[in-house]
């Protein structure tokens, strides 16, 4: 499990007062200290989500609609369902299934799956509404030891410290206290407590000029682990991909994977 996070650097999450619970979570289990997005400062978020699904950024550097950007590389989500699996990608506030454009607390581009088009298919089916932590589709997958093989989280503009005119102030505080409400639950349910799942969290990109970012590995058999050599988008496509033994796409041929960063 995937779960992003919007525009924040290293250090404006890691030691912030304002995180205590993704704070604890990276003293807990393992955190990479020197993890840059990988891609060009200038160019925004979109770019991180297809170069962290594909291996590469499509040489995108602007956030417009799949109907701008209808790409027909291979994909993460492609491989996935060539293998004879299933993903989701659970987007908060979505309106409908594979939302082709954006709406409210809803950014389409921050639902990769929705950008490739061979893959639009499985789109239709299984890039889907998030639901709440009392019900609707990741709630029912965690409860009933359903998760997909892959599940790429996208929480809405208010969750994911993107920020929106209708988000209340404090973005960092309210991405903070959303995991809180949401990892215990995904910690508690049957594919994490058999081994079945591990769950990456981190961000799209950092500030206008670092895209140092956090990253936060939270696994059964991982505490307290520090991965200091340097990392990027690659690396957790990489590690994905090994988890998943598919073939591994673009730039995670060559970089180093986020699992062996930490002795996974």
């Amino acid at each position: 499990m995937v779960i992003v996070e919007e525009n924040h650097g290293y250090g404006q999450i890691m030691g912030d007062s304002r995180a205590p619970y993704l704070n604890q979570l990276a003293a807990d289990y393992g955190t990479a200290t020197d993890y840059d997005a990988g891609y060009p400062t200038h160019c925004p978020s979109l770019a991180a989500y297809i170069l962290l699904t594909s291996g590469t950024t499509a040489g995108i550097c602007d956030d417009k609609d799949p109907k701008s950007h209808r790409l027909t590389g291979d994909n993460v989500f492609q491989q996935i369902s060539g293998s004879g699996r299933q993903w989701r990608d659970y987007a908060e506030s979505s309106p409908g299934t594979c939302g082709l454009t954006s709406k409210g607390r809803y950014l389409v581009r921050h639902v990769p799956a929705a950008y490739f088009v061979r893959s639009r298919a499985d789109c239709r089916q299984w890039a889907i509404p998030m639901g709440t932590t009392a019900g609707g589709a990741l709630h029912n997958d965690i409860a009933n030891g359903a998760l997909p093989s892959y599940a790429f989280v996208s929480p809405d503009a208010c969750h994911d410290m993107h920020g929106a005119p209708e988000c209340p102030a404090g973005m960092v505080a309210a991405g903070d206290r959303w995991l809180r409400t949401w990892l215990p639950q995904i910690l508690a349910g049957p594919d994490y407590r058999a081994g079945r799942l591990i769950v990456v969290i981190t961000w799209d990109e950092g500030t206008s000029t670092s895209n140092h970012i956090p990253t936060v590995v939270v696994a059964p058999f991982l505490r307290h682990v520090s991965a200091t050599r340097r990392l990027s988008h690659c690396s957790t496509l990489r590690f994905t991909e090994e988890q998943l033994r598919l073939p591994l796409l673009g730039c995670a041929a060559t970089a180093l994977s986020l699992g062996t960063a930490l002795g996974m």
